[in-house]
């Protein structure tokens, strides 16, 4: 039942307020680091809870106001008894999402990759806007992004952008993100106004940890290589770019972003670690029967998540068939008009899988 979990959930919130008051733990940074973040995950449960056993508990005695012969009183306890049920109704729909079991991996920072695809010039121009619209999102919402590696376009945009975002439940948030994305509009290098279809790729991938994957060293070939792209003096004159193979199945990263080798050798690493994490997980998910969808599509119309349809200011995603005109707005940063629908629809499926078991 609800209410047995949420019991165990209200002692184990219990609990750790309990140890967070132990000297032992204070002491202790990874443990007192790790308890507190599992009692903030409970937390708005808990809370919730809480008020709805307050609800309840004061029933009893509205039941006794409306015995008590004064219609006025009776009245009144009337109105606070509907209000308390209804109350009660919308804790009971909130907890069971809250008790949806969470993705372990929502909390985690991300990386993004961003690469035009279909479409020439175009698509490599409409990845820079989508990589611009991220950026601001992620202004909007206190996150810090940070640069990891790119492949500016010839006429504009990126062919190839890489980059992390820090911050709370940013893969959470952003983890809907990952497919293709269509533009239609008349592209700014089309000289006879025709309009254009064109498809840039995003994949957002969860940062994976040392703890997560940890890359041997024994499986890794490290190159370096004259630097490209900006930098000054240095570039073509010193060997501080960087690309990192992983042996055993012959992925690699390039990075040449910073100065440094060591910069650029770290960068690649964690975007390698957390390339290899994501296909294993994927394969895990595969093997145990979960539900897999493709994160990240290879450019063809076909497999579309989204659409930036420019002459009538219309976003569709396809997935959910959410259609809204505020293309405008949305390519400006404002995704809270698109994500909370995702979420919703997420939920929504994960109710009814729970329900149906």
């Amino acid at each position: 039942m609800l209410t047995d979990r949420l019991d165990i959930m209200e002692k184990r919130y219990d609990d750790i307020t309990q140890l967070l008051t132990d000297p032992a733990v204070l002491t202790d940074v990874k443990k007192l680091t790790a308890l507190s973040k599992e009692q903030r995950g409970l937390e708005k449960a808990v809370v919730l809870y809480r008020e709805y056993k307050d609800l309840q508990n004061g029933l009893a005695d509205l039941e006794e106001m409306k015995k008590s012969g004064d219609p006025e009183m009776a009245e009144m306890a009337e109105i606070e008894i509907a209000n308390a049920k209804e109350r009660m109704a919308a804790i009971e729909e909130e907890e069971k999402i809250l008790l949806i079991p969470k993705d372990p991996n929502d909390d985690k920072n991300v990386i993004m990759e961003i690469r035009g695809a279909v479409g020439g010039d175009e698509a490599n121009i409409f990845a820079g806007d989508l990589f611009r619209m991220y950026s601001k999102y992620a202004e909007t919402k206190g996150w810090k992004l940070q640069i990891l590696d790119s492949m500016p376009g010839a006429m504009g945009g990126y062919s190839s952008i890489q980059v992390k975002i820090i911050g709370d439940n940013v893969y959470g948030t952003l983890k809907y993100e990952s497919g293709g994305h269509r533009v239609q509009r008349v592209p700014v290098t089309e000289a006879n106004g025709r309009l254009q279809t064109s498809i840039a790729t995003v994949l957002v991938m969860p940062e994976a940890e040392e703890v997560d994957f940890d890359l041997d060293e024994k499986d890794l070939r490290i190159d370096t290589f004259c630097s490209s792209g900006p930098g000054g003096q240095g570039v073509n004159t010193t060997y501080s770019a960087v690309r990192v193979t992983y042996i055993p199945t012959g992925e690699y990263v390039a990075c040449q972003i910073c100065r440094s080798q060591h910069e650029n050798k770290q960068m690649a690493m964690e975007i390698l670690r957390t390339r290899i994490y994501q296909r294993i997980k994927a394969e895990e998910d595969e093997k145990n029967g979960a539900t897999r969808q493709s994160l990240i599509g290879h450019g063809e119309r076909s497999e579309k998540i989204r659409t930036y349809n420019y002459p009538q200011n219309r976003v569709t995603d396809h997935r959910i068939g959410f259609s809204i005109n505020r293309l405008d707005a949305i390519i400006d940063g404002k995704l809270d008009l698109v994500i909370p629908e995702l979420i919703n629809e997420d939920q929504k499926k994960k109710l009814e899988a729970e329900s149906q078991q």
